[in-house]
C-alpha cells in the first residue's frame, strides 16, 4: 500500500492570528500509514480546488462552533466561539473533495460541519437543549471513555470496528440534531445522540463525533478508523 498524503485542515485560534495543530490527528494517520500534512489557511477557491485533486483524503477536525446561519438558525447566547473564515475555507473544500470523490473523515466539529452541509441542523448547546445524565464533554485525560455508544449493524463503521456498544471519549457541546439528507446514522449514544453518519454513495466519507485523534494508542478501535480512512485514501 502507498502511503496517502492526507490534508488536515488547520485548528484556527482568533485571538492569537494564528493556526496550528493538535498531535494527535497527524501521529493517529502516521500510526494507520498515511502521511499528514497541516493545510494554510485560505479561502481561494483555486488554491483549494488544487488541494482537492493533489491529496488523496481529507480530515476535518475539532474545534469551534459551526456558523448557525450555515443551516438557517439564529445565534444562541450558549453558542460558543464560531470562526467564520475556517468555515468559508472549509465548504469551499468539502465540496471540491466531493467532485473527486475524495476520502473524507469528519471528528467532533468535523462530523457537525458534514451534517450540515447534507442540509441537516446541530444542537447548539446539548446541556440546555438535550439535557441527560449522560456526559459529553469530559474532563481530562481524554482517552479514557465517559461514556457508551451503540455502533449499528451493516454499516461502514460497523465493518471498521463492530457493532454494539463502544465505550468512548467525549469533548462536546454541540452534536448532530436531525440527519442531513443522504447520510446513514452508524452510532446513536446511550441518551439517543447521534454520535456517527456516513454517506454510503461515497467511497469513504465518515464522521465521528467522539476523539479517536486522543485514544489510538490505547484503543484498537480508535485505531482502526484511521486505519480505514488510510487504506480509503491509498
Amino acid at each position: 500500500m502507498k502511503q496517502p498524503k492526507i490534508a488536515i485542515l488547520p485548528l484556527m485560534d482568533l485571538k492569537r492570528k494564528s493556526y496550528w495543530m493538535l498531535p494527535g490527528y497527524m501521529k493517529g494517520i502516521l500510526a494507520a500509514g498515511g502521511v499528514p500534512v497541516m493545510l494554510p489557511y485560505t479561502e481561494d477557491e483555486a488554491i483549494l480546488n488544487d488541494f482537492a485533486k493533489t491529496y488523496d483524503g481529507f480530515l476535518f477536525p475539532g474545534g469551534q462552533d459551526v456558523t448557525p446561519s450555515y443551516y438557517n438558525e439564529p445565534r444562541r447566547t450558549d453558542t460558543d466561539e464560531i470562526c467564520e473564515p475556517l468555515d468559508r475555507m472549509s465548504v469551499i473544500l468539502f465540496h471540491a473533495a466531493a467532485q473527486g470523490d475524495k476520502p473524507v473523515l469528519g471528528i467532533c466539529r468535523g462530523i457537525q460541519l458534514m451534517n450540515v452541509l447534507y442540509g441537516g441542523n446541530l444542537y447548539q448547546d446539548l446541556p440546555t437543549e438535550h439535557p441527560t445524565a449522560t456526559e459529553h464533554h469530559q474532563r481530562p485525560p481524554y482517552n479514557v471513555p465517559i461514556h457508551r455508544v451503540e455502533i449499528l449493524s451493516d454499516t461502514l463503521l460497523s465493518g471498521i470496528v463492530g457493532a454494539g456498544a463502544y465505550a468512548v471519549n467525549s469533548i462536546h457541546h454541540q452534536a448532530v440534531k436531525e440527519v442531513g439528507s443522504g447520510l446513514v446514522v452508524q452510532a446513536v449514544s446511550e441518551d439517543g445522540v447521534v454520535e456517527s453518519v456516513s454517506d454510503p454513495k461515497r467511497a469513504f466519507l465518515l464522521g465521528v463525533q467522539w476523539h479517536p485523534e486522543c485514544a489510538f494508542e490505547t484503543d484498537p478501535k480508535s485505531l482502526a478508523v484511521f486505519e480505514a480512512f488510510v487504506r480509503a485514501c491509498a
